[in-house]
């Protein structure tokens, strides 16, 4: 009846549209789609820095290779940023693969990610934002064998190893200083994040840390302390138990991170610029969005810091009780 011939006519009103648009070359679903045949233009794509930084200063930061040790937390976070500000060649390093327990914060955690290898997804993601990227990958993580190489060429080291890896992360810092490449490591914490710098010539990781002869759970105890002499995350961590260093387990939110590739990735400006003031270690940044605050700390002497040792003390009692 009445309602057959609507539904008739809508069909063939819907059709006739479509043959039309057929026949004068377009396609309304795919209007969005990117043209793929067009080349990359690097000056269009990052054209708006510019006024940030000048035309001169992106062409430099062309040039620059950069290494990122870590590529979950916030080692993809700090891929896609740098990638985004223009830097085009990177070192990657991750021996894991992507899991479910990666999905609340990981930049390269999802459905159609799991179980696959990290390197591999975050150069992907990478290569979408920038298809000329010179990128090389160590899909079995940094080891004291390729350290040399995964640093060849380099002019900047991001730290984005696991809070728990201690031993190669060391070991990375102190060859940074050794071949004098700055070094920058951004800690997520709560709902901020914690960032030191070490330049050649300054206080270096081993100095400001001291983890030497320590045993592990000290040494977790002294990265934890370290990192945020300002403690700004404390005084909302609603269930404390979660910090468990011992079985090597801590809590984390996806704001945390984006702020460490934020904060990370201006340090990595400021560097490789050579523009703006860097604050190197002992000097410190402690940015918290939950309490609203921005610590700039300062600890002479590092972990030895007579505010450090006590700070270690109340950890000590806080945290290891197991």
């Amino acid at each position: 009846g009445i309602t057959r011939y609507y539904r008739t006519g809508l069909a063939m009103a819907l059709r006739n549209h479509a043959l039309r648009n057929h026949a004068e070359g377009r396609c309304l679903m795919m209007s969005d789609a990117p043209d793929t045949t067009k080349p990359f233009d690097y000056a269009t794509a990052f054209s708006r820095t510019i006024g940030w930084i000048t035309a001169t200063e992106q062409a430099k930061l062309r040039s620059k290779r950069v290494a990122i040790a870590g590529l979950g937390g916030v080692g993809g976070s700090h891929l896609l940023t740098l990638t985004r500000l223009g830097i085009q060649s990177f070192n990657l390093a991750d021996l894991d693969r992507f899991g479910t327990e990666n999905l609340n914060r990981q930049a390269g955690a999802f459905q159609s990610t799991i179980g696959q290898p990290k390197v591999d997804v975050v150069s992907r993601m990478a290569r979408d934002i920038n298809p000329d990227l010179d990128i090389n990958k160590f899909p079995v993580g940094v080891t004291v064998d390729n350290m040399e190489q995964f640093l060849s060429g380099v002019d900047l080291y991001v730290d984005g190893l696991d809070f728990f890896v201690l031993d190669i992360r060391a070991k990375l810092f102190a060859l940074c200083a050794e071949h004098g490449i700055p070094a920058v490591t951004a800690a997520p914490l709560g709902m901020g994040a914690a960032v030191l710098a070490f330049l050649p010539g300054q206080m270096t990781f081993e100095e400001y840390f001291r983890l030497e002869g320590k045993t592990t759970d000290e040494q977790l105890l002294r990265f934890m302390v370290g990192l945020a002499p300002a403690v700004l995350h404390q005084g909302y961590l609603v269930d404390p138990s979660a910090v468990d260093l011992v079985n090597h387990r801590g809590p984390s939110t996806p704001m945390a991170c984006e702020i460490c590739a934020g904060i990370a990735g201006t340090q990595a400006l400021k560097i490789l610029l050579g523009r703006g003031e860097v604050l190197a270690a002992p000097h410190g940044l402690h940015f918290d969005a939950y309490r609203n605050k921005l610590a700039r700390t300062w600890r002479p002497g590092g972990n030895n810091n007579p505010l450090q040792r006590l700070l270690l003390a109340v950890a000590r009692r806080r945290f290891m009780r197991h």
